[in-house]
């Protein structure tokens, strides 16, 4: 059976939850849930040079919690390239099992022949003293980072040499989407903009190479059902009913590639 690896936000993990509930071999966002294009290349860059995380990468995830309140909890270590998920009650453990899943999923990856990748936002946040663009703050204080917004070239220029790569991505069907979860904090004229930019950089992507595709969920979910009834009660994130129509018309387009 073809071997799918999921990248990106809690949209791919709802769609990739009902590619495996159907029979379909696939490692879904093997990271933990990532928004923004740097940190998905960073995570796919990762599974193609196998390059160990370190007890440099550790940090306490919400170091500041009960400071103030008087309240105390287990301390947990995590890293900036991964989900709150993979939070761990010591650095050893959480190194163990960073780098376990790591070689795993690279060896999963080398064999994949397609790879779904789901952008949030082109919005980031970089940490200042580390200089790198993180996956998930962690709720480290909010003023060790700087907010950034991507453009159009550097999510194509980051991307390109993994989709032509001639041993991890030429071989592969990449398969692009945009979560149609908006992200109100910065309005609705702001998400407009993030969301258009990642467009654009698909867009992009898809002219210049062969096995670079577009899937339209966000299309489908804010153009075709827009009713409010197709979303939960936040009226951000989409119903169940609606994630079962996306995953159904989805399902018809993978099986074009596996």
């Amino acid at each position: 059976m073809e071997k799918i690896i999921s990248f990106g936000s809690c949209f791919a993990s709802e769609v990739g939850k009902h590619l495996s509930e159907n029979g379909y071999n696939i490692i879904n966002n093997p990271f933990g849930v990532l928004f923004n294009p740097v940190s998905i290349a960073n995570s796919i860059s990762r599974l193609m040079t196998k390059e160990p995380f370190c007890m440099g990468d550790v940090v306490e995830r919400d170091p500041l919690y009960g400071k103030n309140a008087g309240l105390s909890r287990p301390k947990s270590y995590v890293s900036f390239y991964h989900h709150g998920s993979f939070a761990s009650p010591s650095p050893e453990e959480f190194l163990e099992m960073a780098n376990t899943s790591l070689q795993e999923t690279s060896e999963y990856f080398k064999d994949a022949s397609v790879v779904i990748v789901t952008f949030g936002t082109s919005w980031v946040f970089r940490h200042k003293e580390r200089d790198i663009i993180v996956s998930n703050c962690h709720k480290v204080p909010a003023y060790e980072f700087h907010r950034e917004r991507l453009d159009v070239d550097e999510i194509v220029e980051i991307f390109s040499p993994l989709i032509s790569h001639p041993e991890w991505g030429a071989n592969k069907k990449w398969i692009f989407t945009v979560s149609p979860i908006r992200h109100l904090k910065d309005g609705l004229h702001g998400n407009q903009i993030s969301k258009a930019i990642l467009l654009l950089a698909i867009e992009k992507m898809c002219a210049s190479f062969d096995n670079a595709h577009y899937f339209p969920a966000y299309e489908i979910v804010l153009d075709e059902l827009r009713d409010y009834k197709y979303f939960a009660e936040d009226t951000v994130h989409p119903s169940d009913e609606t994630v079962r129509i996306v995953w159904e018309r989805f399902r018809d387009t993978i099986s074009l590639y596996v």
